[in-house]
């Protein structure tokens, strides 16, 4: 399962960054959409109420989750999308979601692979690129009720700092996993070359 995280306001951008192009001439959300959807058969994508997704090009088999709360940070989208999944009969054999940014485009989908076969129910599994941890970060389903209680703009790093013997950590040649696109010039850096 992949949890999308894509309600953020762009503010250090300058303009709604999911909309940008890159080389390709496909947009940023959707080249991360795309690649997710290589390796989890079911993706939820958290958006803004008001955003509509068909302009923003989501694909149909992608679930939309609306936080009403966005403007209160990113661990409030993560809290919505857990929230959904939680609540859903249907999602009650998934054992880990992985947690997605969808400014994050140049993830390679081996590398999202490799950390989905080591996740676990009771683990949290993430990626690390020449010593610094990246993205996505998987959590198991014991760590879920966590998830819920976060607040702010943290993310769950302090969940995975507080359960450090807990973290599974894959070393991967994949720089992808650090490169988010926060601002112009890093979308002018990556255009630059193929993603």
């Amino acid at each position: 399962m992949g949890l999308m995280l894509a309600a953020g306001a762009s503010r250090r951008f300058g303009s709604d960054k999911r909309s940008a192009l890159l080389a390709d001439g496909n947009t940023l959300l959707l080249t991360s959409l795309q690649g997710a959807k290589q390796t989890f058969s079911h993706l939820m994508l958290v958006l803004r109420p008001e955003d509509d997704a068909v302009r923003l090009g989501v694909p149909s088999s992608v679930q939309v989750v609306r936080n009403p709360l966005a403007a209160q940070g990113m661990s409030s989208s993560l809290v919505a999308a857990v929230k959904v999944l939680r609540g859903a009969v249907e999602f009650a054999h998934i054992d880990a979601a992985a947690v997605l940014l969808a400014d994050m485009p140049c993830i390679n989908p081996s590398t999202l692979a490799s950390l989905k076969g080591m996740a676990t129910a009771d683990s949290i599994v993430l990626p690390s690129y020449q010593g610094r941890h990246g993205h996505p970060v998987i959590f198991g389903r014991a760590f879920w009720p966590e998830l819920i209680s976060l607040q702010g703009d943290a993310g769950a790093r302090r969940i995975v700092q507080r359960h450090a013997e807990r973290v599974k950590v894959l070393q991967v040649e994949d720089s992808g996993v650090c490169i988010d696109i926060d601002d112009s010039e890093a979308l002018a850096e990556l255009s630059a070359k193929p993603v």
